[in-house]
């Protein structure tokens, strides 16, 4: 990346070359290149070192032309103040129906089959609470929202410490010539436990969710579209199974919603707010802690201080999902009416999107944003980023996923004080970097426990 630290392996999360991280899937189209000046998503240096290449679309203007993934063109909106403004701004909305005069095929739409989603089953992945705006959103936000109050979420944490030491204990037994992967035996492991007993999934169903996340980071268009026919059936036959004998879960709660009125709540609705709910309460923790876990063991400054003063943990989960956070960007909003921000004119039907790592790097308003630093004090705010969006949309599992980690990271490193990269950090990225727009993930993080013989 852009600067060094004295006592830290990397300042910045480091790029990786395109050739040898893991690459996108061939059969995925791309459109690079085919307007100059008008950087798409798919592009090499937005993929390999995104802190970098949004970085400069970002010192270049606030709001940047730039191409969709398929080629559609979208104002890139870049700097922390705007992105919050955008982001509160009703004026902007999810659903490109409800621009006055829309005519043609959704975007989302276009974006699903391009990933090989049939047409009878697309209403699942572009109609749900992510997607939608009020009244929907904001009916569909009040039936879920009691399972991610403060009081739960609390009431969880002994929970999520029980489930955190045996998996902990478990690692030992995963390694291979001393050697253990952190995704796969303990960044995965946690969330999805966790958010499978909040909603209602059995332990026994749990490896599926597993795979169908796999399927979704891939990319690939065949592996996509024979994952999301599994999951809807998964789902309607779990809610059948559920409806047969209620429990004390998220999923008989939204049975029995549906049972009392069903105009609240419809069939395929439920069985989107499954599929969002166990798909986005995962996958974002495990990479929060598969990032964050290589970030302080790149920065032995920054661990130190954790081991010092373990009350330091939320302000760090904090920094680590501003520093390195696992979301990049969020999906596209679309101007209801000609508008004028940060000096651009946005025109009604133009697409948007927020791209959080410039915004969470933006030297306006964090001092040397490039640096790692755990103790940083938040400008008059507890969350001084936007990791986890802002607004109405601002992530509904975020205090849950700020929990987790915590015990996470707290607990692994108390318990394997040694524990160390198995590879190079400049190895790990050029192996183990999933090449994926939008995101930043690893597919393997291989550590050791114990310092080697």
């Amino acid at each position: 990346m852009t600067t060094s630290s004295t006592e830290s392996v990397a300042a910045t999360p480091p790029g990786a070359p395109a050739s040898d991280s893991v690459a996108l899937p061939d059969t995925l189209p791309t459109y690079v290149g085919l307007h100059p000046g008008e950087p798409n998503l798919m592009e090499p240096e937005l993929l390999d070192n995104p802190y970098t290449g949004y970085g400069k679309l970002r010192e270049q203007a606030p709001l940047v032309r730039a191409r969709f993934f398929d080629d559609t063109p979208l104002w890139l909106v870049t700097r922390l103040d705007v992105v919050r403004e955008v982001m509160r701004d009703p004026r902007f909305v999810n659903d490109p129906s409800r621009v006055p005069g829309y005519q043609g095929e959704d975007p989302r739409e276009r974006l699903v089959k391009l990933f090989g989603v049939p047409s009878h089953l697309r209403e699942y992945l572009v109609k749900s609470i992510l997607t939608s705006d009020p009244p929907d959103h904001t009916r569909l936000r009040r039936l879920v929202s009691r399972a991610f109050t403060a009081r739960r979420i609390q009431d969880l944490r002994p929970r999520v410490e029980l489930v955190t030491d045996e998996l902990l204990d478990r690692l030992p037994g995963h390694a291979e010539d001393g050697v253990v992967d952190l995704i796969e035996h303990f960044a995965y492991p946690l969330p999805i436990t966790v958010i499978c007993e909040l909603v209602g999934i059995d332990e026994a169903d749990r490896g599926l969710w597993r795979e169908f996340g796999a399927a979704f980071a891939s990319l690939d268009p065949s592996r996509v579209g024979a994952a999301v026919p599994a999951m809807v059936e998964h789902v309607h036959e779990l809610i059948g199974r559920r409806r047969a004998a209620l429990r004390d879960d998220l999923l008989s709660a939204l049975i029995r919603v549906q049972d009392d009125d069903g105009d609240r709540l419809s069939d395929t609705e439920m069985v989107t707010l499954v599929l969002t709910l166990v798909l986005a309460g995962h996958e974002t923790t495990a990479h929060l802690i598969g990032n964050g876990t290589v970030a302080l063991l790149t920065h032995p400054d920054q661990r130190r201080l954790l081991d010092e003063d373990p009350a330091l943990l939320p302000r760090a989960v904090h920094e680590l999902m501003r520093w390195c956070g696992p979301i990049q960007a969020t999906q596209p909003r679309y101007a209801t009416e000609d508008a004028e921000v940060a000096g651009t004119e946005v025109r009604q039907g133009d697409m948007l999107m927020f791209s959080l790592v410039a915004a969470n790097h933006d030297p306006r308003h964090y001092t040397d944003p490039e640096r790692l630093d755990l103790t940083r004090q938040p400008a008059g705010r507890a969350e001084d980023h936007v990791g986890f969006g802002h607004g109405m949309h601002y992530c509904l599992g975020a205090s849950l996923a700020r929990q987790e980690a915590e015990v996470a990271f707290g607990k692994l490193l108390t318990r394997y004080p040694d524990l160390a990269l198995a590879l190079s950090p400049e190895e790990l990225e050029k192996r183990e970097r999933m090449r994926r727009p939008g995101t930043w993930r690893l597919r393997r993080l291989p550590l050791r426990l114990h310092p080697e013989a």
